[in-house]
């Protein structure tokens, strides 16, 4: 059985509150903005997701990072998770990313997590990302038991969680 429906259509662009910002699903030809992003950002992406995914390493070329967005844009396109690319209205710079996953720990269906990079932090546009990403999921995902992680729970209560079978 899927974690998602059948007939589920992911969307494909999602504005921010106020305007000037979307998110749309990853592809390989972001990995320009995004290895940029990343690499900018990369010693505190590590200290979020380096334990569990191993990335973003610090010797990370931009060849390993356009192979890693290919493979996301893949797993979008078969429903497996969902990763999404924060960007300006204008294409010009991705600014953080969504990830949508099925639950790899027990107590909840589907796994969210998002991040914006280093200059962006605590900012307008971080807040309308906290903001929007519980509701939009609420209101446009099947998710029934969503998990927020680094939000509701921390990276670190998240690890000591049972795995699902």
């Amino acid at each position: 059985m899927s974690w998602l429906p059948e007939d589920f259509a992911h969307p494909t662009h999602v504005p921010l509150p106020g305007g000037g910002y979307h998110l749309r699903p990853v592809t390989g030809g972001d990995a320009h903005l995004d290895y940029r992003a990343v690499m900018g950002s990369r010693q505190r992406l590590w200290s979020l997701y380096g334990e569990d995914w191993g990335w973003p390493r610090e010797t990370m070329t931009f060849e390993e990072n356009q192979k890693d967005l290919i493979r996301h844009e893949r797993e979008i396109a078969a429903h497996l998770s969902f990763n999404y690319a924060l960007l300006d209205d204008g294409g010009t710079a991705l600014l953080g990313c969504v990830y949508i996953d099925p639950a790899g720990k027990t107590g909840a269906d589907a796994e969210i997590s998002w991040w914006v990079v280093d200059d962006r932090v605590g900012s307008s546009l971080n807040e309308a990302l906290d903001a929007l990403v519980p509701s939009w999921i609420a209101e446009e995902w099947p998710f029934r038991q969503p998990r927020y992680i680094g939000h509701d729970i921390s990276w670190q209560e998240w690890r000591t969680l049972p795995n699902r079978a």
